[in-house]
């Protein structure tokens, strides 16, 4: 009889353990799958913040050879202007020739408009060189 009663309550105490061993495999199969997908969810972070940083460099780049070729570019045409200016009156002289037919044939006011800017361009341009 307490045999019987021993075996009775080894089976209950099986069950029990067996149940709570369920309960517990539930919970951390629930644990891992929570904290698999936090780190699926870190590593598409991931992989976002190095995709944006690399569009991020491209453009970077992209924006610094733009810059470098304006430079290349306004450096030459400064080059240009100066030779042009350098101990030369031709752009000058021929600026002062147009502005004088403009005036000898009355020429419409977006003339003169332009020749003055072209003079404020060449006093700009000088003034751009003898300071460079």
């Amino acid at each position: 009889m307490v045999l019987k009663e021993e075996l009775a309550a080894c089976s209950r105490s099986k069950r029990s353990l067996s149940q709570c061993l369920s309960e517990t495999e539930t919970n951390m199969l629930a644990i891992v799958n929570k904290y698999q997908e936090e780190l699926n969810l870190a590593t598409t972070h991931q992989h976002k913040v190095v995709d944006e940083y690399a569009r991020v460099y491209v453009e970077k780049e992209a924006r610094r050879r733009v810059i470098d070729s304006l430079h290349q570019e306004a450096t030459m045409w400064m080059d240009r202007f100066a030779l042009t200016l350098n101990g030369s009156q031709e752009l000058p002289r021929l600026l002062a020739k147009a502005k004088a037919m403009a005036y000898a044939y009355s020429a419409p006011e977006e003339i003169h408009r332009l020749l003055s800017y072209c003079q404020h361009m060449i006093d700009l341009m000088a003034h751009i060189i003898r300071n460079r």
